[in-house]
């Protein structure tokens, strides 16, 4: 089975720009919503009919991120702004009256979980998604009300989720729980509690933790 692991964290706290040094040749990344990446992206460009080699694909329809993961040959994948997929479901369903669109929204995130955890073993999927603090003052990752997480524990169905966060001006993935939040890594994964916001690095320690082949850097 792959290896999935989901990156939460506030908007603007390094998530994306964890994608730096990834080498795009070898990522196929899936935006939810269109927009520049927050760095230097020249070799990160479009996959369309005319360039089918190309990187990037913008969708937040389940059944194509589906079809995407299935149909890809690169060794890692990156679904950029989760919790979008979601929040732009509800949206174009909000003259629905009733619960089962949540129901039906809530089949399509698990859907796309359970892909990003059962593609071929050499496969890593980095799932980022914005966070948000519950009534308990508990940070997960952010969804679109009480009514799915009843349906849903996101991050119950990963092993890895790091969590972004600025500590003296410097970018970085929490690597273990504090108390009051879903970080979780196996254990000897990451050797500190806070690592550079570095998503090859990460993925780097996923692939010799678990014995894979690593991907080359950009």
């Amino acid at each position: 089975m792959s290896i999935s692991t989901m990156i939460i964290g506030e908007s603007g706290t390094g998530k994306t720009t964890s994608l730096r040094n990834l080498n795009p040749a070898q990522v196929l990344l899936i935006q939810a919503v269109r927009k520049p990446l927050p760095f230097r992206s020249n070799d990160w460009k479009p996959c369309t009919k005319a360039d089918p080699q190309g990187s990037v694909i913008v969708t937040d329809v389940a059944h194509l991120i589906l079809a995407a993961m299935e149909r890809t040959s690169r060794p890692v994948i990156v679904i950029d702004d989760f919790q979008y997929i979601l929040s732009n479901a509800f949206m174009r369903r909000s003259s629905e009256t009733g619960f089962q669109k949540f129901t039906e929204i809530a089949k399509d995130a698990w859907d796309i979980l359970m892909k990003a955890s059962n593609l071929p073993p050499e496969k890593r999927v980095y799932i980022l998604a914005h966070s948000q603090t519950d009534d308990a003052g508990k940070v997960k990752c952010k969804t679109i009300g009480k009514l799915l997480d009843e349906k849903i524990t996101v991050e119950g169905l990963l092993t890895i989720v790091l969590r972004t966060a600025v500590i003296n001006d410097q970018f970085v993935f929490a690597t273990q729980n504090n108390g009051s939040d879903t970080t979780k890594s196996p254990i000897g994964m990451f050797a500190e509690t806070h690592i550079p916001n570095d998503l090859a690095a990460v993925d780097a320690a996923i692939c010799d933790y678990y014995q894979l082949t690593a991907t080359t850097t950009a």
